[in-house]
């Protein structure tokens, strides 16, 4: 079995397991098609073709794919096709956006609280949910600053 033919079936296995997450199955395979491609960047006819999948369905993940930094548009010198990469930093910037969904729970916990009071069963419960989300929102950022510092400099002494 070839590189190419090794790769496709990576991507495939891991978009599966994304759809088992939750993730749209085609959305799925479009990104992790775009994680897994050797070219530096792919049209939607090339993702349309490798994946047999419509022109429509590449739009819509697309359409998903990019407010969530995981992918970007680029721009293609002669070309007057969109292309799009897997973005740099992408897993940073996911995380990153956990944050929000982290307050929002911290958040629903302290209402929670405001309506039940600390007394009680629901009240102990709500604690814990407030505390946890609290904690995870106060570690994440520093923990995926961290990360990138490493990355950088990892990155940094790779290139030389």
């Amino acid at each position: 079995m070839d590189t190419d033919q090794r790769l496709r079936e990576a991507a495939e296995k891991l978009a599966l397991t994304l759809a088992q997450g939750g993730m749209q199955k085609t959305t799925a395979r479009v990104m992790t098609a775009l994680l897994y491609t050797r070219q530096e960047s792919m049209t939607a006819a090339d993702l349309c073709e490798q994946l047999s999948i419509s022109s429509g369905a590449v739009s819509t993940a697309v359409k998903q794919l990019i407010p969530l930094g995981l992918i970007e548009r680029v721009p293609a010198p002669g070309s007057r096709r969109d292309h799009y990469r897997f973005r740099q930093g992408a897993w940073a910037s996911l995380m990153s956006q956990q944050n929000a969904m982290l307050a929002t729970m911290r958040d629903a916990a302290q209402e929670g609280l405001d309506a039940a009071g600390d007394d009680g069963i629901a009240g102990r419960r709500l604690h814990e949910m407030k505390d946890f989300y609290a904690y995870m929102t106060e570690q994440l950022i520093p923990l995926i600053d961290s990360w990138r510092e490493r990355y950088a400099a990892q990155h940094a002494h790779a290139s030389r």
